[in-house]
């Protein structure tokens, strides 16, 4: 496969798809995107009119793959290591069930934070934080009886959760009572393809606004 990479080491969600092609060991060109720089943009641009990453260009069949979990699913078929959409259709459900619930409920409004600290709105967050600990006690209840999300092997739910669960404990801490969460986390933490993305991003947390609420082993 020929594949190049639109995203940049900082992003979340770019994040959840450097995890899964690191775990299938598939080779790609890293093209990095600054959305600030006019001839980056007009680049990402031309392939996806939103100007939104990770975007996956497939050469070889000619096609643009955008969302990460579109991504991690056009890539799953093609890679020679287990897949992270199970063949089950009954677990598969599952991982995409729990993939949604990641990103919608703990990913999106960690971003919605970031973005009203960014752009200095100052506005009231209380319900987006109250929706990140909700998802926080139904995470430890999932994962109090199997070691990752869906099931027994690490799928694209727990590509999911790395990063969401990263930089949304920047923001919202784990409550102490959520033994399950936390030792998920480590569990998360500890896997070669998050810490391996995490390296990468490390020169970029600077940038992060909340940078100084990176735990100083991450750093």
């Amino acid at each position: 496969m020929s594949l190049t990479l639109y995203y940049h080491p900082l992003a979340s969600y770019c994040h959840k798809v450097l995890v899964a092609l690191y775990e299938h060991e598939i080779a790609f060109e890293a093209r990095i995107i600054d959305l600030g720089a006019e001839a980056d943009r007009a680049e990402l641009g031309a392939l996806w009119p939103f100007c939104k990453f990770p975007l996956l260009r497939d050469h070889e069949r000619q096609r643009t793959v955008p969302e990460s979990s579109i991504i991690i699913e056009y890539l799953d078929p093609f890679a020679a290591r287990p897949p992270l959409i199970p063949q089950d259709a009954n677990d598969a459900l599952q991982v995409r069930l729990w993939d949604r619930i990641v990103d919608s409920y703990v990913h999106e409004p960690m971003q919605d934070i970031v973005l009203d600290h960014l752009r200095g709105a100052k506005g009231d967050t209380t319900t987006l934080r109250a929706t990140i600990q909700t998802a926080y006690s139904l995470i430890d209840t999932q994962v109090a009886t199997r070691p990752w999300m869906a099931g027994q092997t690490f799928s694209m739910a727990d590509c999911a959760a790395a990063p969401a669960l990263f930089y949304a404990h920047t923001l919202e801490s784990f409550p102490e009572p959520l033994v399950h969460l936390r030792a998920y986390f480590e569990r998360l933490m500890e896997r070669p393809s998050v810490q391996r993305v995490l390296e990468e991003a490390r020169p970029y947390f600077p940038m992060y606004p909340f940078h100084s609420a990176i735990p100083a082993r991450f750093l």
